[in-house]
């Protein structure tokens, strides 16, 4: 084989892999759409579909400009200790519920903000800023968020403020608190890096998810 034709292939691959490379570049940038957008969102995407009165063009440029100012935010890990403060905490807040249904609701609307926080999201504070955050990282949990601050500070709003609709919105809640608690690949990394020798692998982080005991039973909420 010549030189010359050993050139020529050496530079037809080359620009074959430019062009391949900057098909993937254009393919990431492009606006996401109908589809992926539903698929990231979850429930969140119908909601916002609703919100725009069905008007689901309008919706996406609202969920694609979330995932603009919000897609690239990494989530702050959390050292075992506190991720196990904040189990200990739900627990508490969970027994209360027995007792003080309203007051417990309360305040599982602030430790779920909290804990957002604490993850590297938007402070309760600027509520609205810290759901649509939320809603591009963990948008098929986040209903249970907006069930119980909406009972913490509209009780009356669109709820029948009963026990067993305390205790559902608290359930539900349960899921978005879970999933902000469970370690991300950070967390496993660290988590393994302190108590394992560096030749072992680093386990599936869903074997690092604290566990949140739960008593919010039926049996308790119509009993309270």
């Amino acid at each position: 084989m010549s030189t010359g034709l050993i050139i020529a292939l050496i530079v037809i691959v080359i620009v074959a892999v430019a062009v391949v490379a900057a098909a993937l570049i254009l393919l990431a940038r492009r606006p996401q759409g109908g589809r992926t957008l539903r698929r990231r969102f979850g429930p969140e995407y119908d909601r916002a579909v609703a919100q725009h009165d069905g008007d689901a063009k309008a919706a996406e440029r609202d969920l694609a400009e979330r995932v603009k100012r919000h897609g690239s935010l990494r989530e702050r890990p959390l050292e075992p200790a506190a991720r196990d403060e904040y189990a200990a905490r739900w627990g508490a807040v969970q027994e209360r519920f027995v007792d003080s249904p309203q007051e417990a609701v309360a305040e599982a609307d602030r430790l779920v903000a909290e804990l957002a926080g604490a993850r590297g999201f938007p402070d309760g504070e600027r509520y609205e800023e810290q759901l649509d955050a939320l809603s591009v990282h963990h948008g098929h949990h986040l209903h249970g968020y907006r069930r119980v601050h909406q009972a913490t500070y509209a009780p009356t709003g669109g709820a029948d403020g009963s026990t067993e609709e305390l205790r559902a919105s608290m359930v539900d809640a349960r899921a978005l608190f879970e999933e902000l608690l469970a370690p991300v690949r950070d967390d496993a990394r660290q988590d393994t890096a302190d108590t394992a020798p560096a030749a072992v692998s680093v386990p599936d982080e869903r074997s690092h998810r604290a566990h949140v005991p739960s008593v919010l039973t039926r049996r308790h909420a119509k009993g309270s």
